[in-house]
């Protein structure tokens, strides 16, 4: 029998989804602003399919996004705002951080699948606003969808001040499954991450099968691991400042099949597993289901620090 750390599926596509309006470069972070009430029922909804761990609607809330594509000063508020909410979808089913975790998302800051021309003091500086906000009221961080080594040491190293358990992903290259998008190498990235205390190291926001192969390089890992797959047919359209409505969804990747991509990564290995965008709570719940039949427990992260 194998614990398994349970993480919701792709957030934002579903916000947007419910949503049904006209696509922005905020992305769901719009919807929060207007409609507060689908982002509570989209994280009740991935709860009730079986996540143990639910991510905050925060993805697009950094300054450089926010000043790009809405209004610097609504960071704060906007921060504040997505933990609420899931602090209140998992206190309305009556659950408390013993059973589900609320993750703190920490994003690429000016965009998903690019690499961010700054230095690394701006980029720590940057990420440790996001950090201290969001510090005494999350259980745990996540860093996700990173593109490059430098953000990524950038992130971790303003988030570990926190002292509170962090997760890393890295997006990989669909057309170089062994590369970070930015080309730099899986190996590589290990290297530069090896003496930060992390509780997890993941892959996200890339296709499945880019991941079984991405995930291959870490199995002698000393930390658990695993993924959180995007749905997306590529994601090469999206470019900072555009938004959803340039990348369309897969076709053959129902919910027995996502689950199906899934439980190999388990059966090599991987311990923290999820969707990411397109990957929605029946996918989840599917998931959750055959991961029970494999006779494996589903528990929240355990904390080291």
């Amino acid at each position: 029998m194998k614990d398994v750390v349970l993480i919701d599926g792709g957030l934002g596509q579903e916000i947007f989804k419910k949503a049904g309006k006209p696509a922005h470069p905020l992305w769901s972070t719009k919807v929060m602003m207007d409609e507060p009430s689908i982002v509570k029922e989209v994280h009740e909804e991935f709860i009730q399919a079986g996540a143990r761990i639910i991510t905050t609607n925060s993805y697009t809330c950094t300054p450089t996004r926010l000043e790009r594509d809405g209004k610097k000063e609504w960071f704060q508020d906007l921060q504040i705002a997505s933990f609420d909410i899931a602090d209140a979808a998992r206190t309305s089913l009556g659950f408390s951080a013993k059973d589900v975790q609320i993750a703190a998302c920490i994003p690429p800051l000016i965009g998903s699948y690019t690499t961010d021309p700054r230095s690394f003091q701006e980029l720590k500086e940057e990420y440790q606003q996001i950090v201290d906000i969001q510090a005494s009221r999350s259980d745990l961080f996540i860093i996700e969808t990173i593109s490059t080594i430098r953000e990524a040491q950038a992130a971790v190293e303003a988030t570990l001040e926190a002292n509170k358990p962090i997760l890393l992903s890295f997006s990989l290259s669909d057309n170089h499954p062994h590369q970070l998008r930015s080309g730099e190498t899986i190996k590589d990235a290990l290297l530069a991450i090896e003496d930060y205390d992390l509780q997890g190291l993941l892959f996200n926001c890339s296709f499945p099968e880019t991941i079984t192969e991405g995930l291959k390089e870490l199995k002698q890992l000393s930390i658990p691991y695993g993924g959180y797959a995007n749905g997306f047919t590529t994601v090469e359209p999206l470019k900072p400042g555009g938004t959803v409505a340039e990348l369309t969804a897969r076709k053959d990747l129902n919910a027995k099949n996502y689950a199906q991509q899934v439980l190999s990564w388990v059966a090599n290995g991987a311990t923290i597993v999820g969707g990411c965008c397109e990957v929605g709570p029946g996918h989840i719940a599917e998931l959750r289901d055959q991961l029970i039949e494999q006779g494996c427990t589903l528990k929240t992260l355990e904390v080291q620090l």
